[in-house]
């Protein structure tokens, strides 16, 4: 009886060293696990669109996370090259990776369908839902927030400049250069004028397609087009400071005209012409993704924003969506706080952007309309824009 008790204290010493020993080797694994975040840029930091990106890189860099967190980039990739620049990524044993234009999203899902260890985030993205897999990923600030405060911005300065007659009512006409006449672009610029016309009622918008994502040139001589047709507030969906430059350049002449940026302050490049600017804060989802990643946790559970299966986005409430530097120097009265209490409304669920007296005009087939004074709730079921039509007698096509 002895000997039998003597054996199962033994024993259990055993179990318990053997427990010890194996959570210490799993502790060490996790203390000294180290992954690798991968990035693919159609831009440099040049381009306010890439840098704005480069800025949720520096954090994961600037965090360093014990030297547990590597940070590698490919810069200037063309979407049809894309291919090359994630095989290079995935050579270089890359734990997760992030691909930053919409025109990357089929071949981001196709290398995650082959390589089912590496988690793939496709920012913009709008195919996650479509044939899901468990490592690919879609996201995307709700940025129309940040076009209609800003568009209301653009709308507070028409009504200073109708009041102090330096404009009529007939000339309350803004300007937008836009990329591609893709639903990202195009709910963009609507809920841009639909904000404007909160407060000058009669505003209308021209707008002028790029067909490209990063041309100085193209967007800077679009702009000008705009202004030379009278538009007295320019903004954009485009990647580049070529717009801004083009009112700065335009006001120095003479010109009456105004800037509203994109993706990061423009005050540097037109400090007389820029109202303020909006971006989409992409380090909400970076860096909680590669924290999930890091600590063995499923992405869309680590992330705070509107999960919709393996795609999440969010706006002001989640701070998703930010507004920049409102110039107080050339602003209209109360436009700060005008804005804060619009915010305010969307992070109360308070506002519905797209509604109102409008008939919306399928760009692609006349015959597919709709009719907005029910309203449409952007972002409802995916973070991608889907609002995809141009509004009659408000907005026109410049070719």
């Amino acid at each position: 009886m002895k000997r039998m008790r003597i054996t199962a204290v033994v024993t259990a010493l055993v179990v318990i060293g053997i427990y010890a020993a194996l959570s210490l080797l799993v502790f060490k694994e996790e203390e000294e696990k180290t992954i690798k975040v991968g990035f693919v840029y159609d831009g440099d930091e040049s381009a306010p669109y890439t840098n704005n990106f480069i800025k949720a890189q520096r954090i994961l860099d600037e965090n360093n996370y014990d030297g547990k967190v590597i940070t590698v980039a490919r810069t200037n990739i063309p979407e049809e090259k894309g291919e090359e620049a994630l095989a290079g990524l995935v050579e270089e044993g890359c734990d997760i990776i992030f691909t930053t234009s919409y025109g990357y999203q089929n071949i981001a899902k196709e290398f995650a369908k082959k390589n089912p260890n590496i988690q793939f985030c496709q920012a913009t993205g709008d195919n996650a839902g479509n044939e899901p897999l468990p490592n690919y990923h879609t996201f995307m600030g709700e940025i129309y927030q940040g076009r209609y405060v800003t568009g209301i911005i653009a709308g507070m300065k028409l009504k200073e400049m109708i009041d102090e007659g330096v404009i009529t009512k007939e000339q309350a006409k803004v300007g937008y250069v836009g990329a591609y006449p893709y639903a990202e672009v195009i709910s963009g610029y609507t809920a841009f004028i639909l904000g404007v016309r909160t407060i000058v009622p009669d505003a209308v918008m021209e707008v002028k397609y790029t067909d490209t994502w990063t041309s100085y040139t193209l967007e800077k001589s679009c702009a000008e087009e705009l202004i030379d047709d009278g538009c007295v507030i320019i903004s954009q969906h485009s990647d580049t400071i070529g717009p801004a430059v083009a009112c700065e350049e335009a006001f120095e002449k003479g010109s009456t005209v105004y800037h509203i940026g994109y993706n990061q302050s423009m005050m540097d490049v037109a400090p007389t012409t820029t109202l303020a600017s909006s971006r989409i804060n992409w380090s909400k989802y970076i860096t909680s993704a590669v924290e999930a990643v890091l600590h063995g946790k499923e992405i869309e559970k680590n992330v705070t924003g509107n999960v919709h299966g393996n795609d999440v986005g969010g706006g002001f409430e989640q701070d998703w969506v930010q507004i920049l530097d409102i110039n107080s120097l050339i602003a209209a009265d109360g436009t700060e706080e005008m804005v804060n209490d619009t915010i305010n409304k969307f992070k109360k669920n308070q506002i519905v952007v797209f509604k109102g007296d409008y008939i919306g005009v399928d760009p692609d087939d006349p015959n597919n309309t709709i009719d907005l004074k029910n309203g449409y709730i952007e972002n409802e079921n995916a973070s991608a824009p889907a609002f995809n039509y141009i509004l009659k007698d408000v907005i026109t096509i410049v070719e």
